[in-house]
């Protein structure tokens, strides 16, 4: 059953203004059809900071720019529990294709949605280019069927891992030219 969305982006977020800006920046303008687009992010409830400056800077530029998002808040589960973030983001999504993204990540590839798109009919998991060419998907796509099929995206906090690994077992994983930088600093040189 085909959703209202193409693509939703799952982004639990805490405490990285700035950085959630870049991120969130970087998807929407390097992206063709915003329209077809949900941006899920998730604040715990104790991150004031965070949830003030999506109100104030973030939301009003998403508003501007007509993307359609959800803000959702959480009792603070940490990184232990990154799933629970994730799988409750994908759960409340309206979309086909979901992508697991970082506050930390930028966008390098214009119409990264459309190569998305390229892949509607196909039950695969889509790896980005991203630091070291890292064997897993640090920044997974795939489609919603995998969701409803399992019911989660992941039973743990490495959902990069987790999804990766099924998609190696069972031959579904596809490299795509979509580049992602992974903007940590033990990661990227300055």
């Amino acid at each position: 059953m085909s959703k209202k969305f193409k693509i939703a982006v799952l982004l639990p977020t805490r405490g990285r203004t700035d950085a959630l800006s870049r991120s969130v920046i970087s998807l929407c303008n390097r992206a063709v059809d915003l329209k077809s687009i949900q941006l899920m992010l998730a604040f715990d409830e104790d991150d004031n900071e965070g949830i003030e400056h999506f109100q104030e800077n973030v939301q009003p530029w998403l508003d501007k720019k007509g993307v359609e998002y959800t803000a959702m808040t959480f009792e603070p589960m940490g990184y232990i529990r990154l799933n629970e973030y994730v799988n409750a983001l994908a759960l409340a999504s309206d979309a086909d294709w979901l992508v697991f993204w970082n506050d930390d990540a930028i966008m390098e590839t214009q119409g990264w949605d459309r190569v998305i798109m390229e892949h509607k009919d196909e039950f695969k998991l889509l790896k980005a280019h991203a630091h070291n060419e890292h064997p897993y998907s640090i920044f997974p796509m795939w489609p919603r069927e995998w969701y409803d099929l399992f019911g989660h995206c992941s039973r743990h906090q490495m959902i990069d891992a987790e999804l990766s690994q099924i998609a190696y077992m069972l031959d579904l994983i596809e490299i795509v030219p979509i580049y992602i930088t992974h903007n940590r600093p033990d990661l990227v040189k300055t």
